[in-house]
């Protein structure tokens, strides 16, 4: 079910090896950062529809760490950073691993903008070694798993 009236816009950038995703929730930034942060919360949106999430460890704080699964049908697909800085309500900066290819290591920002009248805009910086890193991360799917996901996070700030 998709109720979200919100468009997912994802850019790769020309100049260097950077993919930028932004988004509007009708949520203010603390709801927005905490079902981010709150692992009970996480497993309920990130990623596609038709995937199974479960959380190995979660230590959203800087220097923590974190490592999560996610699995279907065929296979189990785990994902592992660590946290460098976190501002409640504003900015997380995290690594991101994608276990299948450890060697493709991601620096990640997520901002958090108050918009007002209870709406955020989050922008998220995903930044990789190489054009042809950026490349494949934006072959492998995962333009479906973002736009799904925050599809599904729609749904979790509106309960």
């Amino acid at each position: 079910m998709t109720t979200s009236t919100r468009e997912t816009r994802i850019v790769a950038d020309p100049d260097v090896p950077l993919v930028r995703i932004t988004r509007e929730f009708d949520a203010p930034p603390s709801k927005v950062f905490r079902a981010h942060t709150d692992p009970e919360l996480l497993v309920q949106w990130l990623g596609p529809r038709g995937l199974q999430m479960r959380i190995d460890s979660f230590d959203c704080r800087p220097g923590g760490s974190y490592r999560y699964v996610h699995s279907d049908a065929n296979g189990e697909y785990a994902f592992r950073g660590c946290f460098h800085d976190v501002r409640p309500d504003e900015l997380i900066v995290q690594t991101f691993t994608f276990e299948g290819w450890p060697e493709g290591v991601a620096l990640e920002k997520l901002v958090l903008e108050d918009l007002g009248n209870g709406r955020t805009r989050l922008t998220a910086t995903s930044l990789v070694d190489s054009f042809e890193g950026r490349d494949a991360f934006l072959a492998s799917g995962m333009e479906t798993g973002v736009v799904e996901g925050y599809e599904r996070l729609d749904e979790v700030l509106a309960r």
